[in-house]
């Protein structure tokens, strides 16, 4: 790698978190078009010698679906819901991929042109085993991670789809709880390990990277964006 300095303003440099560091050499404008011989490169960061790291972010995929419900107080609602989050989970198992359970929420929903139904409004996300979970155990050809997380998009979108078809072809009435046909929405979702954010402003040259919090910043969770602290004083801080 090589990087262009100044001797008059810092310049940026990443280096990729739990990778080896580039050999990086460093030269001005006017050197980098010199003949060197045996050159001693030497440079320092914000601190002495530190390099401020940065990872690829993670991501999952965030799906919300509302259904038909019983009464919001029902118990039928509760089992319903436990059911509903097994099928779901049983249906990426394979792909190493697990299914959680973000918000459920029920309400009265007052219809258009007609009177109140109640429905149970949920989000759940849907991502890859951590790499130190033991169920982490791929073949060949099917450890890609974005490959086995978009198959499983698929297989829940189907799921739904044929929801609806079933219901479709049902002569009876139709049961107390079921999926409302069109609420299905799925959402890639990118996010930062706490500690790292990403920042275009700060970081132009790697606006997709999570870079490390610092000085003044931070990121308690899994969230985007390092956020400001003016009583952090280290890099990588996960507590104001």
């Amino acid at each position: 790698m090589k990087i262009v300095g100044s001797t008059t303003f810092p310049v940026k440099v990443y280096v990729k978190l739990n990778h080896d560091s580039p050999r990086i050499l460093c030269v001005t404008n006017r050197l980098r078009v010199s003949e060197l011989i045996d050159p001693i490169f030497q440079w320092h960061g914000p601190n002495g010698d530190m390099v401020a790291a940065y990872s690829d972010p993670d991501y999952y995929y965030e799906f919300t679906a509302r259904y038909h419900s019983a009464p919001c107080n029902s118990i039928y609602n509760v089992s319903f819901e436990k059911k509903l989050l097994q099928i779901l989970a049983k249906l990426v198992a394979e792909l190493s991929c697990e299914v959680t359970l973000v918000q459920s929420e029920c309400h009265h929903v007052k219809m258009q042109k007609a009177g109140l139904q109640n429905e149970i409004f949920f989000t759940f996300r849907v991502s890859s085993f951590e790499e130190n979970k033991p169920k982490n155990r791929c073949q060949k050809n099917t450890c890609d991670k974005t490959k086995r997380l978009n198959k499983a998009k698929d297989l829940i979108a189907k799921f739904f789809k044929e929801q609806v078809e079933v219901l479709g072809k049902r002569a009876n009435p139709l049961p107390e709880i079921y999926y409302i046909e069109g609420t299905l929405h799925i959402v890639w979702v990118n996010h930062c390990r706490p500690g790292f954010g990403m920042n275009s402003l700060i970081h132009p040259d790697c606006p997709d990277c999570c870079v490390i919090c610092s000085p003044g910043t931070y990121n308690p969770s899994e969230g985007v964006h390092c956020l400001l602290c003016n009583r952090t004083l280290t890099y990588g801080a996960t507590k104001c």
